[in-house]
């Protein structure tokens, strides 16, 4: 009689899995970290005044990154799904340090606006494919209920490179100017480019039927995501929920104005941004912690620290904002691990790309509000009006039926 063949134990089979996992981890941490830690961030504003930009020319630089995000979103993400989304991991950060490096050695208008369009078409390579990866490495790995923890924490460390930024860019421009700042991110752009090549990339199982298979192109993988989009209330109210929760959160730019409003002296202004990133980062890296039904509450106590601190007038009053932005942050991590439980791996990047666009829309939004508001209140009462949507989502959150179960990925 022929032996039988050996079987993996569960122990054994467990090992394998946390090393994945921690693979995974390891290299994802490192990637969002470089990916975050550009010196150039916390002062471009300032080098385009420097080589003459008005302030038009400045906010039309904004204006095309934007919609050179906006317009390639979708279409990158159905690309992610075609292709490996590791490559497409190791080219954004190309794509962005290219744009850099325009800017260090040829400084102009021009230069300024190429790269805005490398740095939103590497921004729109990165959004979807690196979900996409995470969450089906984690599958194949029998633990995708980790990918709240592992995304959050992946999240903070890119706001902890955020702050380490900001705190380094000034003495890095006193002692060698925006060519030092700029020869910097160039490398930490390359440094990701080695980051993402050592992401594991095993690929996914696909959900759909055995005869959509053969017809894989573009537009029929665009098709089924937004059939998927359309037909499923879990999926569509997850999207939606992702979309706006993220995108309102695009109040933060104007932070810094609330902060002076309130009476902080330039030089704490800074401080009292790290105190917010500090929240933020903690909310990311908590988002293990929780369950979903929790997300309406947390949702509304967010809310409610944003109108007290807002509203304060005084300086102090950004550490309730940090708590609140704590917890947005703790709510968007859990949405969008809601959201990959309920797609299917075959357009995965493509409906998490949807979710970016969507998220995009609403910060536009965001936007033209505070600006057309600003005619008749300040930052603080602004700020405070912001929280009126996570209060009425947090109520129709806690308001609806109990969301079904995550879907299997063999059903």
């Amino acid at each position: 009689m022929s032996p039988r063949p050996a079987t993996s134990s569960p122990a054994a089979a467990e090992e394998g899995s946390r090393a994945v996992r921690k693979r995974l981890s390891c290299t994802l941490y490192a990637y969002a970290f470089l990916g975050d830690f550009i010196l150039l961030y916390p002062v471009y504003a300032l080098l385009f005044t420097e080589h003459g930009l008005s302030a038009a020319e400045i906010s039309s630089l904004f204006v095309i990154w934007s919609v050179t995000s906006f317009v390639l979103e979708v279409p990158f993400g159905v690309w992610a799904d075609m292709v490996s989304k590791r490559l497409l991991l190791c080219v954004a950060p190309v794509l962005v340090g290219c744009g850099f490096a325009l800017w260090t050695v040829l400084p102009s208008f021009p230069s300024f606006a190429a790269g805005f369009l490398l740095w939103g078409a590497g921004g729109a390579l990165r959004s979807g494919a690196l979900q996409a990866l995470a969450y089906e490495e984690l599958e194949q790995a029998g633990a995708p209920h980790a990918y709240a923890r592992v995304m959050g924490r992946a999240q903070a460390f890119g706001t902890a490179a955020i702050a380490l930024a900001t705190a380094l860019a000034s003495p890095v421009l006193t002692l060698g100017g925006y060519g030092a700042l700029g020869f910097a991110s160039v490398t930490v752009c390359a440094l990701g480019v080695v980051a993402g090549r050592a992401l594991p990339e095993t690929g996914g199982k696909s959900t759909s039927p055995p005869d959509a298979e053969d017809d894989a192109g573009p537009i029929a993988l665009l098709k089924h995501g937004f059939t998927e989009v359309r037909t499923s209330r879990a999926v569509l109210g997850a999207l939606v929920l992702a979309s706006v929760a993220t995108g309102v959160e695009a109040i933060d730019e104007y932070l810094p104005l609330l902060a002076k409003d309130m009476g902080a002296p330039d030089a704490v202004v800074p401080l009292l941004l790290l105190a917010v990133m500090a929240g933020m980062a903690v909310g990311q890296w908590c988002a293990e912690h929780g369950e979903d039904r929790w997300l309406g509450p947390v949702l509304a106590a967010g809310a409610v620290l944003l109108v007290v601190g807002a509203l304060s007038g005084r300086p102090a009053g950004m550490f309730p904002i940090a708590a609140a932005f704590g917890a947005f942050e703790w709510v968007r991590v859990r949405t969008d691990a809601l959201l990959q439980s309920r797609i299917g791996d075959r357009t995965r990047a493509m409906v998490s790309s949807l979710a970016g666009l969507g998220m995009e829309v609403v910060a536009v939004l965001v936007y033209a509000s505070y600006a057309l508001g600003s005619i008749w209140w300040g930052p603080g009462q602004l700020l405070a009006l912001a929280a009126v949507p996570y209060l009425l989502i947090a109520i129709v959150l806690m308001c609806r039926p109990r969301a079904p179960r995550a879907r299997s990925q063999h059903e």
